[in-house]
């Protein structure tokens, strides 16, 4: 049950029209309600508030503001977007679709869990090549759960000023506890880089030991995702603090199948050459063959053709080749 204070701030909160304290002291409320072990209206209380955002956010409630957009500080820090996409539209090998979609299904029963002491998982670290779906996977997480995705902004986030960053990261970790999303750190070896690096600075490692600390004590009801193409660099301590480390691979022949016939259906040949397409994209990533079918198709629009040969598309995807970065 709410306390009096509560109550007393959430209709000021409303005859003031202040949308963000409304919500602040619903979620204070639902959180008060799941500690005295009533986690169903607790977990009522939050979809009512995710409820008013998302229709909000649509403008289906006056002209007001989303709810989730960031103010002040915290404007510079993340960018707010509300995705539609979702897993089963991505192309992924079953290893990294699973423990995906585990992590949706416990997020959804996170009520159920926690009435037996168990916690769901929450915090995801997505690693692999550039191109392969980990900035896609935030974005279908979010449309998954109809949860905002709060995308951190670097340039916002990592300044010269000592201990600034530390502070920022701060405001974001308690932005978690006010507002539910998805909040979504790419990019991620600019904050969690080994601290035992020879290039490695003071405030570096006061950075990484920040995020630690908050990660460490986070007990929001958002979900954590984080990205980075380049594993080695970072820090082991990091990885026991994620409930998943999820690989992401370049596409198998299989998968550049599915995902041509993804782009291209409306456009394909009755039998394509599926040899020729695997054979001249094997190599290139999820996005270098989504672009490339994307090329094919305005070709077939513009040109006023029906449909894409074999050998145009397969031509298409050389061209990415060629301007692939030597491996050596």
């Amino acid at each position: 049950m709410a306390t009096a204070a509560q109550l007393k701030s959430l209709f000021r909160s409303y005859s003031d029209a202040d949308s963000e304290q409304f919500v602040s002291v619903a979620l204070q409320i639902a959180a008060h309600s799941a500690q005295k072990g009533d986690g169903k209206l607790a977990q009522e209380l939050r979809d009512i508030v995710d409820d008013i955002k998302r229709r909000q956010s649509s403008g289906r409630i006056g002209g007001a503001v989303p709810i989730s957009r960031p103010t002040g500080e915290l404007a510079g820090l993340l960018a707010v977007s509300y995705p539609k996409t979702r897993l089963t539209e991505m192309v992924l090998e079953n290893q990294t679709r699973a423990p995906l979609a585990r992590a949706v299904y416990e997020f959804r029963h996170q009520e159920k869990l926690r009435s037996h002491g168990l916690s769901a998982r929450r915090k995801l670290l997505l690693v692999g090549p550039p191109g392969c779906g980990k900035t896609m996977t935030a974005s279908a997480l979010a449309g998954e759960l109809q949860l905002p995705l709060m995308a951190v902004q670097l340039h916002g986030l990592i300044t010269k000023f000592m201990g600034e960053t530390a502070t920022k990261l701060h405001l974001i970790f308690q932005a978690m506890m006010q507002t539910r999303g998805v909040y979504f750190f790419d990019e991620f070896d600019a904050i969690g880089a080994d601290r035992g690096a020879q290039n490695d600075v003071g405030e570096a490692r006061r950075i990484l030991n920040s995020f630690l600390q908050f990660l460490e004590q986070d007990a929001s009801d958002s979900l954590i995702v984080a990205a980075t193409n380049y594993v080695g660099m970072l820090d082991e301590a990091l990885f026991r603090r994620f409930d998943d480390v999820i690989e992401y691979h370049r596409p198998s022949r299989e998968e550049i199948q599915a995902l041509i016939e993804n782009r291209l259906h409306p456009f394909l040949e009755k039998r394509p050459k599926w040899k020729l397409l695997q054979d001249a994209a094997q190599g290139l990533s999820h996005a270098e063959i989504a672009r490339a079918c994307d090329d094919a198709a305005k070709s077939c629009i513009l040109d006023d053709h029906s449909e894409v040969s074999a050998q145009r598309l397969a031509e298409l995807f050389q061209e990415r080749q060629r301007t692939l970065p030597t491996q050596g």
